[in-house]
């Protein structure tokens, strides 16, 4: 269970400002203050790797880009549209990151990253997929729907889609990873 949540982790880390993004608008309706605290959050999240002297993946640097450039857009032109859409363009960009084979690894334990690194691979394009199913989708919703109700259906799609394909793929992986184990540890005669 442990494994479970450190890589789930990783993963909430990575996508912190966007959902403090979503959440914020969903229970305030002030999108300018919605808007302030994801680019903080942002911003504060690099500078603490920094101050860690932790390296700073790709998609931590592509995060920060979009919240930033988003987020200024949406404050200096008081229109809530750049936010809105903003998702649909980290969820496309970050589809293509995905396509680069292995960019899951990172966040394997040791035992994961020797038994199913293929497997995370596949998972990886399968992750692809989703963010790509999730441009469309917030994109869709961004130009049909108020920004109330876009906060609600992407705050629930964005979050259990992810839940789901995440458990999914770390029960695939472990399950997986243990028959390999197994097999490794039968005694040949």
């Amino acid at each position: 269970m442990r494994l479970l949540f450190d890589s789930a982790k990783v993963l909430l880390i990575d996508l912190a400002s966007t959902f403090a993004l979503l959440v914020l608008v969903l229970l305030t309706r002030n999108v300018p203050l919605a808007v302030a605290f994801g680019m903080a959050l942002g911003v504060g999240q690099i500078a603490w790797e920094f101050v860690r002297r932790a390296p700073i993946d790709a998609m931590q640097w592509l995060s920060l880009f979009v919240v930033l450039a988003t987020g200024a857009t949406t404050l200096v032109t008081d229109d809530p549209r750049f936010v809105m859409i903003k998702p649909s363009l980290f969820y496309a960009i970050a589809g293509v990151v995905m396509l680069k084979p292995g960019w899951m690894i990172r966040y394997l334990p040791p035992i994961g990253k020797e038994l199913v690194p293929d497997i995370a691979v596949i998972f990886g394009f399968v992750w692809a997929a989703l963010m790509f199913a999730s441009s469309a989708l917030n994109l869709y919703v961004a130009v049909t729907f108020s920004v109330v109700v876009w906060s609600s259906i992407m705050s629930i799609f964005a979050i259990l889609s992810k839940v789901v394909l995440f458990l999914i793929g770390f029960a695939t992986m472990r399950y997986i990873g243990y028959s390999r184990r197994r097999v490794r540890e039968v005694p040949t005669a």
